[in-house]
């Protein structure tokens, strides 16, 4: 049965990938590099080392990974002040699932400093979670399924007793190799590329009601 549920961010509470997306072509920029939104695509929900390496793998270009994100979410959390709202339905069905007494954790393969900026943003405090569960917490981001095997972990559940909610092909894929079911969210990526997922939704306004009674 149903213990836990395991919230991807990005996505999923808020969607910020074009803000994200809008910071590293900023940054990019200043390099003299010039890249567009759908190079980054491929990497959406794989964390940023991912998301701005990848791109800068795609282009040729050497970088320090750690200097070009503190540079990038530099950029992003001025972009973002007072732009980032709550996805519809996500601060509603957190409340749900509260209401059913099911544990909580959010798993993002974000760093520590842009989950912070997004939570300050959309109004969430870290103790709305039982856990948290960052990029920087893991060796192997999503796909790979570490980062919901600690997060159930962290949480005293096991996987097969968790939901993953998330929004990317990568997340769904982790989730379900971690043994966990998924709620897919259509925030990034259309219905047919998350058709790995046991359930699929528009928006967690209209989450079907087995999703949560199992």
């Amino acid at each position: 049965m149903i213990r836990g549920v395991l919230f991807d961010m990005d996505g999923v509470l808020v969607d910020s990938e074009s803000f994200i997306c809008k910071a590293a072509i900023m940054m990019f920029s200043e390099l003299g590099i010039i890249v567009s939104p759908e190079d980054f695509q491929p990497f959406v929900g794989m964390g940023e080392n991912k998301y701005i390496g990848g791109v800068a793998e795609k282009h040729g270009i050497i970088v320090d990974i750690e200097q070009v994100k503190a540079r990038t979410y530099n950029i992003y959390e001025k972009i973002v002040s007072g732009k980032l709202y709550p996805l519809p339905g996500s601060l509603e069905f957190i409340s749900k699932c509260r209401n059913k007494g099911l544990k909580l954790s959010l798993a993002t393969s974000a760093d520590t400093i842009k989950m912070e900026v997004n939570l300050k943003e959309i109004g969430l405090s870290r103790n709305t979670f039982d856990s948290i569960i960052t990029g920087l917490d893991v060796k192997k981001k999503k796909p790979f399924p570490e980062i919901y095997l600690k997060a159930a972990k962290s949480l005293g559940l096991k996987p097969g007793n968790c939901l993953v909610v998330e929004d990317a092909i990568s997340g769904i894929d982790a989730g379900k190799a971690a043994g966990c079911r998924c709620l897919a969210v259509t925030t990034s990526f259309e219905t047919a590329a998350l058709k790995g997922a046991d359930w699929i939704c528009d928006s967690l306004l209209n989450v079907p009601d087995e999703v949560l009674n199992w």
